[in-house]
């Protein structure tokens, strides 16, 4: 039996996260979410980052882990942790990098991750606060061992969203521990206790060019719809990203990808809006409870198609005049 429309779709969003994930491995790339987001790399370059700092090859959620079976663990290469109590944890990206501090090398563990979905039912943040705390507590058995918890590195969970609130579109925020006296004036140093750090960068849905920095080459890479080429020029010429064989092929896939994406989500878009319509019961400005019906369409339809709200809208031709109206109750009913 061959698959279904909504088969068909879901492994080509597979596919495409893939893909997604890979490109975003890419040293340079890496190297220009580091400068920009981690205080420790800001006053290095990008090539300085790229060839001395990042250590070995980033992996990309093909290791398993299970700490708790005594399996050993490489540092450089665990992309998944998992727990008899905790469940199955998978990371995106995970790779350690060396960065200057009072003229000593420090290791850091960091961890990104590409969400699409920026209300999963959970505050995001929580959830990269988690894997932060299993960043952290993963090191047991690899970076200290007994007693040794002054060897435990400091990590980062770097989340970057696709599609965030209006509220949190276009923002780079950086969370850390800090020290407050209530009684007295004690001084613990910086780095016992500045151990983990999330971070939201968050996109939205601007064109490449109307932004600047590190939100330019992350929405260039992962929004904009130009040709693989005009993306890889930009990437060398503005952001000092070394073009390799496997990054053209990457991006050039996404692109490919990204296309079969949008449209065989328009053609079952289509379908399933004019069939989720007539099951909500809506007839544009008949019934009282129209609204009700019309945004659970919109949102029905942008769950199963994968379509922004606007095409989500398009489809089942809701009115220019009506759309903000139905847009803020989407953002408001996601906070």
């Amino acid at each position: 039996m061959p698959p279904s429309e909504d088969q068909q779709t879901d492994e080509l969003k597979k596919a495409y996260d893939a893909v997604c994930k890979k490109v975003l491995a890419e040293k340079g790339i890496i190297a220009n979410i580091l400068k920009s987001c981690v205080k420790e790399f800001e006053d290095s370059s990008i090539d300085e980052i790229v060839h001395h700092c990042i250590q070995g090859t980033p992996e990309v959620g093909t290791v398993l882990v299970e700490p708790d079976a005594g399996i050993t663990r490489i540092q450089n290469v665990q992309t998944e942790d998992k727990s008899s109590t905790e469940g199955t944890v998978f990371y995106d990206i995970r790779f350690t990098a060396l960065a200057p501090a009072d003229g000593q090398p420090i290791e850091l563990i960091i961890n990104i991750e590409a969400q699409n979905d920026f209300n999963p039912g959970y505050p995001l943040l929580k959830r990269a606060i988690y894997y932060c705390s299993r960043l952290i507590s993963s090191q047991y058995g690899t970076v200290f061992t007994k007693s040794h918890y002054e060897k435990i590195q400091k990590v980062y969970s770097i989340w970057i969203c696709t599609a965030p609130t209006k509220a949190w579109s276009y923002t780079i925020t950086r969370y850390s521990m800090k020290e407050e006296n209530l009684i007295g004036q004690a001084e613990a140093p910086n780095s016992d206790y500045d151990l983990l750090t999330p971070i939201l960068v968050c996109l939205g849905k601007k064109h490449y060019t109307e932004l600047t920095g590190l939100l330019k080459m992350l929405n260039l890479v992962l929004l904009d719809n130009i040709s693989s080429d005009s993306k890889v020029k930009t990437l060398s010429e503005e952001f000092k990203v070394t073009t390799t064989p496997h990054l053209e092929k990457g991006v050039a896939k996404m692109c490919n990808l990204s296309e079969g994406i949008e449209k065989r989500g328009i053609s079952i878009g289509k379908a399933e809006g004019i069939s989720i319509g007539k099951a909500e019961g809506i007839s544009i400005g008949e019934t009282r409870g129209e609204t009700r019906g019309i945004v659970r369409s919109i949102k029905a339809l942008m769950r199963k198609s994968g379509l922004t709200i606007d095409a989500a809208m398009d489809i089942l031709d809701v009115p220019e005049a009506d759309r903000p109206r139905y847009a803020e109750i989407i953002e408001k009913g996601i906070h």
